[in-house]
């Protein structure tokens, strides 16, 4: 289940966003003022994050960012103006968690772009020919398969770092979600099953974050099972409603696969 993925990739939680910012508002409040006019603000919001946007891309490129030379800066500058355009505070994430993960997501976008175009130079004109050559080659791209395992890698490390913040902020820690899941699959499908109806329903996704708790009266006429199942099942649901309902594209593929996985297994 996806709990072993949790064990698997989960990392030490950073700390602070490093960016130096002193204002007074907090980085969601000035995004909504932006968001709902105030053009002004924006230059000196993106000129107080610099340090924060030199910082989460350097981590992912594991080296110092010039911003002056560094293609890299502008590509995570790109994506810190599009986070601050498509962030939403009620999908219950910090605009400096939802900012790296867009910069990270760009970051990668680009990496892979030239990965693709790499392939268009001739070997030939970078190493020699005959057996050393193809030898060389051979290296090369062992390289690059690695290299595009670690990024996934990486990514899927981030995002679980990412979805314990937000379930932290639920009073919910990974120990408990390994107590509170249900043993049985069929059960585990259920839950799914009732997670996705929440996630798609956008007044009772505002009440579970606003509220940090189930809204089990008004799930009820929906979820087919009783009030002292969801109750049992509380901390687990919440949880699978955070990935439907988020940014968790690796978390929410597990899910999705999983599920299909096991009915092809049904129906055989």
């Amino acid at each position: 289940m996806v709990l072993v993925l949790f064990k698997r990739w989960l990392g030490k939680s950073r700390k602070g966003d490093g960016s130096g910012h002193q204002g007074r508002e907090s980085p969601e409040t000035i995004v909504a003022r932006i968001a709902c006019g105030e053009e002004e603000l924006l230059s000196p919001f993106i000129a107080a994050y610099e340090p924060f946007i030199i910082k989460a891309t350097s981590r992912f490129c594991k080296r110092y960012i010039d911003p002056a030379h560094d293609d890299e800066y502008s590509i995570a500058l790109s994506g810190f103006h599009e986070a601050i355009r498509q962030y939403e505070p009620t999908a219950g994430k910090s605009f400096i968690g939802f900012a790296e993960t867009v910069i990270r997501r760009r970051l990668i976008d680009h990496l892979r772009k030239e990965r693709r175009h790499a392939p268009s130079v001739p070997y030939s004109a970078l190493e020699g020919t005959g057996e050393e050559g193809r030898l060389n080659r051979i290296e090369k791209q062992q390289s690059m398969r690695h290299y595009a395992a670690h990024l996934q890698a990486e990514d899927r490390r981030q995002e679980i770092e990412e979805f314990n913040a937000q379930l932290q902020r639920f009073g919910i820690s990974f120990a408990e979600l390994v107590k509170s899941s249900p043993k049985h699959a069929d059960s585990r499908q259920t839950m799914q099953r009732i997670a996705a109806g929440i996630a798609g329903n956008a007044e009772l996704l505002e009440l579970l974050h606003q509220k940090k708790q189930l809204p089990i009266k008004d799930i009820l006429p929906f979820a087919g099972v009783t009030r002292k199942t969801l109750e049992r099942n509380r901390k687990f649901l919440i949880a699978l409603v955070l990935i439907h309902a988020g940014a968790y594209p690796h978390l929410h593929a597990y899910l999705t696969g999983a599920a299909q996985q096991k009915k092809g297994g049904s129906e055989a």
